[in-house]
């Protein structure tokens, strides 16, 4: 189910997520901390505004065949200006009166246009916990760890640039599966077996033995909220180091929660997110089969598995994101909005890593020229 471009003249255009203070007029931001808005200028709060009867009650769970057969109910959709980066494939919402920004995942310089997406409304959201401060001396600390980092990237990286923040577009899946299998379980057992070694003595050894029979059964297993990135921009091997997510603290989706940070429309659909939580699903249910069969060692020969009651959510979590360009090449950072673990592309320095393996090899000279010492002989003498 993909996102529709909708003409701007059809629609009364998408909500912007943008809160003036009251006092000066400039943009608010929200606090997690606080839970209300406050101006980043002149210090004036407010409460957080409420915005439509959905962020009452709990995260609902959403009926996933009923949405793919349309049979959707119409609040569950919005329109949004985003943006897409011809660079890294992203798509980020920006407010109407910015017509030219970067791109905070690759630092690429960005037009906008007008173009109004119509996609799956967020329904739950994981609001900010972790300042941007905080999250940029948790980068500084880890590109500090790294020892082969170019110097340059560091002093550029703590220059003080700020780092975005962004709410990273995720589907979550819910179902019911039942799966009927077969396959064989083996039971290990020893046999003594002689045989004659390199020097002509006969001797005896235990050799291990697997005893097959057929097994076949029924696994169940209720799956509740597979996490699926809904997005391309980043390399899902850095996004999943991220985890664990506090799921159990979403909260039902307002525009006051993006009130000073950006978030990002997702690029891959509801049909797609679930073809990757199946794969989730199945190496779940091999490892469940697996276990059912028992024995030190399983063979499985067929899986067969019915899903029922399929539901999902599209909710917003939080990270921090820095883009830096550095002779050429963009590198990306990562933090955990919540609990502030940092991820990243890893930086290295040829001359570095040159030093290191020189330095390594005088070490190991230094350590065999004492061992030859310490065998009584001068090397003089020899």
């Amino acid at each position: 189910m993909r996102e529709e471009t909708v003409d701007p003249a059809d629609t009364a255009g998408p909500e912007a997520h943008v809160f003036p203070c009251p006092a000066c007029g400039s943009d608010m931001r929200y606090s997690a901390h606080e839970d209300h808005l406050t101006c980043p200028h002149c210090g004036t709060t407010s409460p957080r505004p409420e915005h439509g009867p959905w962020e009452t009650g709990t995260v609902e769970e959403i009926d996933y065949l009923a949405t793919l057969a349309g049979a959707r109910d119409g609040a569950e959709m919005e329109e949004t200006r985003t943006v897409h980066c011809t660079s890294c494939g992203a798509d980020v919402e920006f407010e109407p009166h910015i017509h030219a920004a970067e791109c905070p995942f690759c630092a690429s310089p960005i037009v906008t246009d007008t173009g109004v997406n119509r996609h799956i409304k967020p329904w739950g959201i994981l609001p900010f916990l972790i300042e941007e401060r905080a999250a940029r001396e948790g980068m500084k600390k880890w590109l500090g760890s790294l020892w082969f980092a170019p110097s340059g990237l560091k002093d550029y990286a703590r220059a003080g640039r700020p780092m975005q923040g962004i709410y990273a577009p995720y589907w979550t899946y819910d179902a019911d599966t039942a799966s009927d299998y077969r396959g064989e379980r083996g039971d290990a057992y020893y046999v003594t077996q002689r045989y004659t070694d390199s020097e002509g003595k006969s001797k005896t050894r235990r050799v291990r033995k697997i005893r097959w029979r057929r097994a076949s059964g029924r696994v169940v297993r209720f799956f509740d909220d597979i996490l699926v990135l809904g997005s391309k921009s980043l390399p899902k091997k850095y996004t999943d180091r991220l985890a664990p997510w506090d799921l159990s603290a979403l909260v039902t989706y307002s525009p006051s929660y993006l009130a000073g940070f950006r978030a990002e429309a997702y690029t891959i659909d509801l049909e797609e997110g679930f073809a990757e939580a199946t794969q989730v699903m199945q190496e779940q249910i091999r490892r469940d089969v697996r276990r059912d069969i028992g024995g030190d060692e399983q063979r499985i020969h067929d899986v067969r598995t019915q899903t029922k009651d399929i539901t999902f959510k599209h909710i917003l979590l939080p990270v921090w994101m820095a883009a830096y360009k550095y002779r050429g090449k963009t590198y990306r950072f990562i933090v955990n909005g919540r609990t502030g673990a940092v991820q990243g592309e890893r930086p290295y320095s040829a001359w570095k890593i040159a030093v290191a393996v020189v330095l390594a090899l005088l070490v190991a000279a230094g350590i065999g020229y004492v061992v030859y010492l310490e065998g009584g002989v001068s090397p003089t003498l020899r």
